[in-house]
């Protein structure tokens, strides 16, 4: 985080992996999930699927 665009973005996906962690997922099988379903995200409520408390991992 040498940067202020760094700090964001490591902001951003610490947050990520909190939340997906309070929700009780497993931070790695949540982030791939999202990593592999988001190139063909075409709404915004699929994109709100995503979110940690949404999301089912099964």
């Amino acid at each position: 985080s040498a940067t202020p665009r760094g700090a964001h973005a490591s902001a951003a996906i610490y947050s990520l992996i909190e939340t997906a962690k309070a929700n009780g997922l497993e931070p790695y099988a949540y982030l791939r999930e999202v990593f592999t379903r988001l190139p063909s995200i075409s709404s915004d409520e699929e994109l709100q699927a995503l979110l940690p408390w949404n999301v089912s991992l099964v």
